[in-house]
């Protein structure tokens, strides 16, 4: 279903990221693209059939930053798992599996700009959101095993990023989050597919892995269901407070440090 346009004043159009201050808010609209103006996102809006950029860009990058990283940094171990998700997702909307796929292209590049923005930022020096930092600070503990690392970056990702990129798609296209709710569970449903291969994957073999290893009880206490459950709410809340712009940016502020706190849980070093 084609999102039906909405009337954007400025009390609605202006939103926080997470870490500004109630008083510091930016515009959707004039968000720094790498190499993907606006322009190029409104052709997969209404519907275009160009694929290189900008959700080629947000791919081209991950690789980039893939070929770049040692193969056991922490990010790296995130990031080949995120690249696969965004190659399925490509898959899958070309394959026609998205009810609109000029709305599922911009959740797409929306969601993935988030995480490459804290990679520019902790790159330039700057102080990555609360949700991110434990990844980071985490990335070269040589007691932290893989599977820690990948679910830390997935818990950031889906447990934050995902509720605000929603909300981000509804003001770029001016719709509301429940013109998205198909793409977003088919959203969840690629994501689960591939948490269990990471699971295949990442997680040590049976003769390594009893009962009473941590790492079983680790992993076993969070939840990617639960997870993408939270964004879904935190978008519908975020949606509703676009016009409280000083409660929206508490909520989100908390959420950043309350994903921040499991995930620094998760990469609790095990060895």
């Amino acid at each position: 279903m084609r999102c039906a346009p909405l009337p954007l004043t400025a009390a609605s159009v202006a939103f926080p990221r997470s870490g500004d201050t109630c008083r510091r808010a930016v515009r959707v609209r004039a968000y720094a693209w790498d190499a993907a103006p606006m322009a190029e996102i409104a052709q997969y809006a209404a519907g275009g059939e160009a694929h290189g950029a900008p959700v080629g860009t947000v791919q081209a990058r991950m690789r980039a930053l893939r070929s770049g990283w040692r193969v056991d940094d922490g990010v790296a171990v995130f990031n080949r798992v995120y690249l696969a998700v965004t190659e399925e997702l490509g898959r899958r909307v070309g394959q026609g599996e998205f009810p609109d796929r000029g709305s599922a292209a911009t959740l797409r590049v929306l969601f993935a700009e988030r995480y490459l923005a804290a990679v520019d930022t902790v790159a330039a020096g700057g102080r990555a959101p609360a949700c991110w930092r434990p990844l980071f600070q985490f990335r070269r503990h040589p007691g932290v095993r893989p599977m820690q690392f990948a679910l830390a970056g997935i818990n950031a990702h889906v447990g934050h990023d995902l509720g605000l990129a929603v909300v981000d798609t509804c003001r770029t296209l001016g719709c509301r989050p429940a013109d998205l709710e198909g793409d977003f569970s088919r959203v969840g449903e690629i994501l689960t597919m591939l948490e269990e291969r990471i699971r295949e994957d990442l997680m040590p073999g049976p003769d390594l892995l009893e009962i009473t290893d941590p790492l079983t009880h680790l992993i076993g206490s969070w939840s990617l269901e639960r997870a993408h459950d939270g964004a879904w709410s935190a978008a519908r809340l975020l949606w509703g407070l676009r016009g409280l712009p000083a409660l929206a940016a508490e909520f989100t502020q908390r959420l950043d440090a309350g994903v921040g706190l499991v995930g620094r849980c998760l990469l609790t070093p095990l060895r």
